[in-house]
């Protein structure tokens, strides 16, 4: 997109998250295609030494920047990027878009409780026509086209994919030809604990600070500490071999 930037080695669009929702419902409105994934400050440190994880996200159609701290990255290497365009909140929007245009949700990730979970609470909140189908994140490698398949022939106009990383970015490019049916594809990561009340989202004032990650330490600190104290040191040192040693 002519609105792409280079952060970090890393193509990102430089879009607010009404000009997001604005090309997703035009290609979906246009029966188009569209793969959409996000970059926050430990898919970046990932990229630099897992180039699969890397080739499935640069060449994705729209690379929103998730994490706060890859906007403050971007404004101090003289990049700046308009916003955060978090996964959940643009998750939230085309679930209500879905709803108001009549389109099709399929919901895959997560525990087989959790996803059934989201689905009842969508299904609720606006009703169950909107909904494709749903599966949970389970399933071994081999499994992989088929559930694609699936997913393609359940009539979907909008695909959830609720996945740790890399493996939804990986699914999603390398069932990239199955999935073209679907108009819109995007993976979310741990949206869909938050959506069922297992895990809650922090406050607004952390999130504008850039301190949700700080919340999720709180929350369940064995299995994030190490990944967020971890990675986001990793981060910060590669924000400043950026900016001292110049690096496009």
């Amino acid at each position: 997109m002519d609105q792409r930037v280079v952060v970090l080695g890393t193509p990102i669009d430089n879009l607010s998250m009404s000009e997001t929702l604005k090309s997703i419902a035009t290609a979906i409105e246009n029966s188009d295609h569209l793969h959409h994934t996000v970059v926050n400050a430990g898919k970046i440190v990932s990229m630099q030494k897992d180039p699969q994880l890397r080739e499935s996200v640069v060449n994705a159609d729209i690379i929103n920047a998730d994490g706060q701290g890859v906007v403050w990255a971007s404004k101090l290497l003289g990049k700046p990027l308009k916003e955060r365009v978090a996964g959940i909140d643009l998750m939230e929007e085309l679930v209500g878009l879905a709803s108001r245009n009549h389109y099709k949700v399929f919901f895959f990730g997560a525990k087989e409780e959790i996803v059934r979970s989201v689905v009842q609470h969508y299904s609720e909140l606006y009703s169950p026509d909107i909904i494709a189908g749903c599966r949970n994140g389970y399933f071994k490698k081999e499994e992989e086209s088929t559930i694609a398949r699936q997913i393609a022939d359940s009539g979907a106009n909008i695909l959830f994919v609720a996945i740790s990383s890399p493996t939804k970015e990986n699914f999603l490019y390398q069932n990239r030809e199955v999935l073209r049916r679907v108009n819109f594809i995007m993976g979310v990561g741990g949206s869909f604990d938050v959506v069922s009340g297992l895990v809650k989202r922090a406050p607004m004032w952390m999130q504008k600070v850039g301190l949700e990650w700080l919340f999720r330490v709180y929350q369940e600190p064995r299995r994030m500490f190490k990944r967020y104290l971890v990675g986001n040191a990793r981060f910060l040192a590669l924000v400043l071999k950026y900016k001292l040693l110049k690096v496009k």
